[in-house]
């Protein structure tokens, strides 16, 4: 057991001798971990200081072209080596070594570049929630109008229809939507602001010429690709701002849990099922389990997601004055650990969407056992319109449900409750309309209407801006 060498590289990491994150070795999309990964940092880095570089010699700085063209030179070189930021930019680049990062902080580089992989990371997330609205917006529309089992405090309630439950589900995925757009529109740039974000340094680099310190920041604020720069900060961006990305993604987890939890529990009751391969194994030991192993693999990472949210939530209320560094650590770990699980239980949403099955015959056999019960008003009411007295029928109903019940309950047999008003000759008046009465589509209201409003007028326009990336199938290795 030889100690590694602090700073030697160890090969061993290589072969599994040494921790990965699952996030991105088992789970996340490679875009997502590429956008998190060391080379988009110190690429980004190097385009940062490109950026500081054009504007000031813009200004009037003395910085020659031959200096600009040999850092971009060298920034051109690193797209294609991988182990090229191990070298220092001004060690690569001799002639424009003095004019490197000047006048900036290290947060010049480190917040701007945390600022557009956030940016860039809900880039990512956005087309991907779109197609998993898109998804779950189809099956709405295919089962708008088929009855089923309402539940509530997880007993059989009303009817609705397997339509408007998924409705409910896009109704949460949606406001995530919008939340997630808006929190990436309200990112703006940390920009060029120095060592305690009173740009100092830029104003002395200027000769006190504040028009071009303040044009100097719209300019890097622009070439990195964002409109508004944040017009004060300490060394830092507001932490704030990290609160604001992660808690709509931490929201999002949570509407994920719920979709998927509803998910596992019709799949024990064999009327939905996620999708199932042919040679997926579901358990061990029981090889006609049908386990809905993608559902639980998003419960168990939007727990994550969620939970991550404290983090940004406690380093924003302790940081001191102009700055504290006990931020560094925990966003290196937070930031991208939130956004590769997003990514990853969006992927797995979609894949669960794009193949959801539906048993109609197991949802109308469990409408059967439970709708004579439902329907007793309606028996009532039909009685009532056919000269009965309200009083008498309703205790009439009233015994004949509990010995049914009793059926049920104690003997495990089936609800027999209509066999019973069939054989009573006070019900005679209405036996012709039993089946009108107790067929299930007259129990769910307006849900077949409330479904196509809601595709129409909340569903389909939001997605309209997303129209060119829909057609992404995902394929998932379980």
């Amino acid at each position: 057991n030889k100690k590694q060498p602090e700073g030697e590289k160890n090969e061993e990491n290589y072969s599994g001798a040494a921790y990965r994150s699952p996030l991105v070795s088992r789970y996340a999309s490679k875009e997502m971990a590429y956008n998190f990964s060391d080379r988009k940092k110190f690429t980004t880095w190097r385009k940062l200081w490109i950026y500081l570089a054009k504007a000031e010699k813009a200004l009037g700085l003395p910085i020659t072209d031959a200096q600009v063209q040999e850092m971009e030179n060298e920034e051109r070189k690193l797209r294609h080596d991988v182990m090229a930021h191990v070298h220092t930019f001004a060690h690569c680049c001799p002639t424009a070594a003095p004019i490197i990062h000047l006048g900036a902080t290290s947060c010049y580089v480190g917040d701007n570049t945390d600022l557009i992989m956030l940016r860039d990371g809900f880039d990512i997330l956005l087309p991907k929630l779109a197609r998993v609205i898109d998804r779950l917006a189809n099956f709405a529309e295919k089962y708008a109008d088929l009855p089923t089992l309402g539940f509530t405090h997880y007993q059989p309630a009303q009817l609705t229809t397997v339509g408007k439950r998924a409705c409910l589900w896009l109704q949460d995925l949606v406001m995530d939507m919008r939340n997630l757009q808006r929190a990436r529109d309200d990112l703006r740039f940390r920009g060029v602001k120095g060592t305690t974000g009173t740009q100092a340094s830029f104003l002395q680099l200027f000769q006190g010429d504040h028009d071009k310190v303040e044009e100097l920041d719209r300019m890097v604020t622009d070439m990195a690709g964002f409109k508004k720069s944040y017009l004060v900060t300490g060394q830092t961006y507001s932490r704030k701002v990290d609160i604001d990305s992660l808690s709509c993604l931490a929201s999002m987890g949570a509407t994920i849990h719920k979709i998927c939890t509803d998910i596992r529990l019709l799949a024990n009751m064999k009327e939905i099922e996620e999708p199932f391969e042919k040679e997926q194994i579901g358990s061990s030991a029981m090889p006609y389990k049908r386990n809905p192993m993608r559902a639980e693999r998003c419960c168990s990472l939007a727990r994550h997601l969620v939970a991550l949210l404290a983090d940004p939530l406690q380093t924003a209320s302790v940081q001191w004055l102009e700055r504290t560094l006990d931020d560094s650590a925990n966003r290196r770990i937070s930031l991208p650990e939130s956004f590769l699980t997003a990514d990853i239980i969006l992927t797995t949403l979609q894949n669960i969407t794009e193949g959801l099955v539906v048993y109609p015959k197991v949802i109308e056999r469990h409408i059967r056992h439970e709708l004579p019960f439902m329907a007793t008003e309606n028996l009532i009411m039909a009685m009532v319109k056919a000269g009965g007295n309200r009083q008498d029928c309703h205790e009439k109903i009233r015994v004949l449900s509990q010995q049914a019940a009793a059926v049920v309950k104690q003997e495990g047999g089936d609800n027999d409750l209509l066999v019973r008003v069939q054989a009573d000759p006070y019900f005679a008046p209405i036996l012709g309309q039993l089946d009108s009465l107790l067929d299930p589509k007259t129990f769910i209201g307006r849900a077949p209407q409330q479904v196509a409003r809601f595709l129409s007028e909340e569903v389909r326009p939001l997605l309209e801006p997303y129209k060119s990336k829909m057609d992404v199938k995902i394929e998932l290795e379980l």
